[in-house]
């Protein structure tokens, strides 16, 4: 019964650091230090949690499938924009291609990236076209433009995963400025830089910002995307979003979350002071990183042997030979608890 799968499901489909637990588990270490999927170590806000705890008695009920609770914390925490939410930012990424893309459509995505935009684009029957970044992987706002021309959606992540690179506000600008198509922008990790995309919401009707409560915000577990979205597009988006979405317990989280930001402080700080140690303390070059995760180039190793040594040792990390055009000696270090960091430079310290 293969045969009736779809092509684009037959091959590889989005890479978990899997294989790297599985090996720290068969060389005996029951608590490794996990560094791989970039989550954030500290706990979520009590108030989302005892939020969270009131909906479950509610559950025999279906969710607000307006997500109106939420979206009103989301516009009392960032200011008078529409948003839209669904089951993580790859929700979102989903419905937005779903509202655009038609069979053969071709979609621009800024590379090395986040492989599930490629994957999402061929599952709706569309083709991603990559535009390769910079040597420093910066984009080269006139490159991406080009390759917009004639192209419906393109996708674009800062701070870029894996790199870490932040695209500042005015290369985004320059390409709203061009462009006749979407930009979606990425800003999964915005929380730990201090770059500020939100008031280019109230300049083009032309651009998406996708935002997520899985990191900064501690709700990995809860898979609470959303993004800020122009007002003309809102209700095409609610007309292709699958019913009910986003449940009633991590609606609630959410809104607990954004009732509590001074929660994040300290979690934000944190990272940006291992960031610092990670490129000071590493053997290895780091790359400059805005999100709570660092790039390090391994050469002349490849990033397959470290993660296989390192997880040997009891150290989880992400090795980024699935990222496309990024190359086979890099790794991806998340922040973690100090006392995992601190094993991650101690254990690549001894390779």
């Amino acid at each position: 019964m293969k045969h009736l799968i779809r092509e684009c499901f037959q091959g590889e489909g989005y890479v978990f650091a899997t294989r790297a637990a599985e090996i720290a588990r068969a060389h005996g270490h029951a608590r490794p230090a996990r560094l791989a999927s970039n989550e954030n170590p500290a706990g979520p806000s009590p108030e989302a949690v005892r939020r969270a705890v009131d909906a479950l008695g509610c559950v025999n009920r279906y969710p607000d499938e307006t997500n109106r609770g939420f979206a009103d914390a989301l516009r009392a925490y960032h200011g008078d924009y529409r948003f839209v939410a669904s089951v993580g930012m790859d929700g979102i990424i989903e419905t937005v291609i779903r509202t655009l893309i038609n069979d053969g459509d071709e979609v621009v995505v800024s590379t090395p990236t986040y492989s599930f935009y490629g994957i999402a684009v061929r599952a709706q029957g569309g083709t991603p076209v990559s535009v390769a970044r910079r040597a420093d992987w910066s984009v080269d706002p006139e490159t991406f433009i080009r390759a917009c021309k004639g192209r419906k959606l393109a996708f674009l992540c800062s701070p870029n995963n894996p790199t870490g690179t932040v695209t500042p506000v005015e290369d985004i600008k320059a390409i709203l400025d061009e462009i006749k198509g979407i930009l979606f922008l990425d800003a999964a990790y915005i929380d730990f830089c201090d770059e500020d995309y939100r008031p280019l919401m109230k300049e083009y009707d032309n651009l998406i910002i996708g935002r997520t409560m899985s990191k900064a915000f501690s709700l990995a577990g809860l898979r609470i995307g959303y993004a800020f979205v122009p007002t003309w597009y809102e209700p095409y988006y609610m007309t292709a979003a699958t019913p009910f979405t986003l449940n009633s317990v991590s609606q609630a989280a959410g809104e607990g979350a954004l009732a509590d930001p001074s929660h994040t402080i300290p979690i934000v700080r944190n990272v940006e002071v291992w960031r610092g140690r990670f490129a000071k303390e590493s053997p290895y070059p780091v790359a400059p990183s805005g999100g709570n995760f660092v790039l390090v180039d391994v050469a002349p190793a490849t990033a397959e042997e470290v993660v296989e040594q390192l997880a040997a040792r009891g150290v989880i990390v992400r090795s980024c030979t699935s990222f496309p055009g990024l190359g086979d000696h890099y790794i991806r270090v998340s922040i973690g608890e100090d006392w995992e960091n601190e094993r991650f430079l101690e254990e690549i310290s001894r390779l």
